[in-house]
């Protein structure tokens, strides 16, 4: 019995602890939640503007392809790597091209022994037909003769620069100083001429491109004022003006956007990378334009078909639907409906919806 007693006690001890333990999960969030900053939702005369997704492009980009046929026998940089100008970055079997230089070679050696051979014959025709012991005809086929050897060893001088030329393409190398993006072969594979091997691209300077719909073309090429936004309301928002734009002069078929490319001074463009997305911003001041409401991104919650924000209704928040307009930029998002200027939201939803949370004094 002193046994059975002893195991009873321990399954009820694990028990109460399972429950404590219970407890404290549940009451986790109630502790958590404390005071939520809150904004006030206001009214800004905004004028045109239009926000895009863009992204950081590098403006020197390179696709190196390979300029002969064979095995790649050794890839030796990856993705990320720096390299420089003129490094070696993949070989490929050079077996053939060797023998071909060893042919061009010997083809040089045969030319010049029949050259000097032609030399000779032709200083003693020359001798004979000046002491009268050969015909003037004689002359003129040992000068033939001599004319054929030089331009036989032209020829095999010519085709030796060419397997010389065969041979270095197939060590392939960086054409400028940079940064590898990106890798399509490994070592083993069949290289071909024109196959992609891989991309390098310069570190500056950059710029950030842009779809633009063709129906928003006249805005954007209009636009008084062209901004970047990084980063987002968590870690702080970046704004870099660039320093140009420029439209391809040329819409896609399929989707009727038009490429804008937004040049980048290289001091604002230290912390970015390419493929990096980013929000471009077009604003087109419009003297009398109605004011709209707008919330941060970050205030705003979807639950499935619900677009909602908490606000504030005495000393504890309430959540209200709200129906949202367009994306501004670093100025907000715009609600159409919802709310009303002078309402004061959750800057965090996740933690204003806890039950006991709590409002804090309102952002200006």
């Amino acid at each position: 019995m002193t046994l059975f007693s002893s195991l009873f006690n321990d399954i009820r001890m694990g028990q109460g602890a399972l429950v404590a333990g219970l407890a404290l999960l549940m009451a986790t969030p109630q502790t958590f939640a404390a005071e939520v900053p809150t904004v006030v939702v206001k009214a800004k005369n905004l004028g045109g503007t239009y926000v895009l997704d863009g992204v950081i492009q590098p403006v020197k980009q390179s696709t190196i392809a390979a300029q002969a046929s064979g095995r790649i026998a050794s890839l030796q940089v990856k993705p990320g790597d720096k390299v420089r100008a003129g490094q070696v970055l993949a070989t490929i079997d050079d077996r053939e091209a060797s023998a071909g230089v060893q042919r061009s070679q010997a083809q040089i050696s045969q030319a010049d022994a029949e050259m000097r051979n032609a030399q000779a014959q032709l200083d003693r025709t020359r001798d004979l037909q000046g002491k009268g012991f050969v015909s003037k005809a004689a002359l003129d086929t040992a000068q033939a003769q001599m004319q054929i050897s030089a331009a036989a060893r032209d020829q095999a001088l010519a085709g030796a620069r060419q397997t010389a030329v065969a041979q270095g393409f197939t060590r392939v190398t960086a054409p400028f100083d940079g940064w590898i993006l990106q890798t399509f072969a490994e070592a083993g594979d069949l290289a071909l001429p024109g196959k992609p091997l891989l991309t390098v691209y310069a570190p500056q300077p950059l710029r950030a491109v842009v779809q633009v719909p063709t129906s928003r073309a006249l805005a954007v090429r209009t636009a008084t004022q062209t901004a970047i936004h990084t980063g987002d309301a968590q870690t702080g928002m970046t704004t870099i003006v660039p320093v140009s734009k420029v439209a391809v002069p040329s819409a896609d078929p399929v989707s009727q956007t038009t490429e804008w490319r937004l040049e980048l001074a290289p001091q604002d463009a230290t912390n970015l990378i390419p493929g990096q997305q980013v929000q471009v911003q077009f604003s087109q001041a419009q003297a009398g334009s109605a004011t709209r409401l707008v919330l941060p991104a970050q205030s705003i919650v979807r639950r499935g078909e619900l677009t909602a924000v908490y606000v504030v209704s005495g000393n504890l928040f309430a959540l209200r639907a709200v129906r949202m307009g367009t994306n501004q930029g670093v100025d907000g998002v715009e609600v159409v409906s919802g709310v009303v200027a002078g309402d004061v939201v959750a800057l965090d939803p996740i933690r204003a919806g806890f039950a006991n949370a709590t409002p804090a004094k309102a952002a200006k």
